[in-house]
């Protein structure tokens, strides 16, 4: 079994990671990558890694959508949001007086963010969009079952209103937070996630699929 590797999502992110941002810059001039940029490799690894010890293996050309939510599935035992049955006293309970037998998972917002990532990262080492098994339908609807049953689950919605936007005279610049960023801020919320990252072994699956 391999060691431990950081995927981005709940937990705390591994020591080695700073060494290997550090690796990276190799005393060049070249600016460091960026938090977002590192965070993608590692995940991107991390997803290989599984693939690598995938039961049976697989290849990432045969990579599907269904691949892709098993794997999903798998990382909910990294998880650290309390995502109550319908049978639990606390069911849509935001914040719950007392602790209950209910499994802990992935947050939907650092699933959702961790996707977005996957998908950017397979086009970038020579995926074909029409081909990206992150950008599945089969994916998209999972993830919006995630995001409806943790909502009632954990009663708290996740759908936020949108802004009007005001015209002004002179527009005033705002600061650039990427959309993965909000995303997992989203579902670390009520006393969930943290937006770090997932500390997961990857050993081999017991089952094929």
């Amino acid at each position: 079994m391999e060691g431990a590797s950081a995927v981005g999502g709940d937990g705390a992110a591994p020591s080695s990671s700073a060494a290997n941002t550090a690796a990276d810059g190799g005393g060049s001039s070249a600016a460091p990558p960026s938090r977002y940029e590192s965070q993608k490799r590692r995940d991107w690894n991390t997803f290989l890694q599984y693939l690598r010890n995938h039961k049976p293996p697989l290849t990432l050309a045969r990579c599907s959508g269904a691949h892709v939510i098993e794997f999903l599935k798998y990382l909910d035992q990294f998880g650290k949001t309390k995502v109550h049955v319908a049978g639990c006293p606390y069911f849509g309970h935001p914040n719950p007086p007392a602790p209950c037998a209910c499994l802990l998972k992935q947050a939907w917002g650092s699933l959702d963010a961790l996707i977005g990532r996957l998908r950017a990262a397979y086009e970038e080492n020579g995926g074909r969009p029409e081909s990206n098994p992150f950008g599945a339908r089969a994916v998209r609807i999972y993830l919006r079952e995630v995001k409806e049953s943790q909502s009632k689950a954990r009663g708290i919605p996740y759908d936020k209103k949108k802004r009007k936007r005001t015209s002004t005279v002179k527009a005033t610049a705002a600061p650039t937070v990427s959309s993965s960023t909000l995303l997992v801020a989203e579902g670390g919320g009520g006393g969930g996630d943290a937006s770090g990252t997932i500390t997961a072994t990857i050993p081999p699956p017991t089952s094929a699929v």
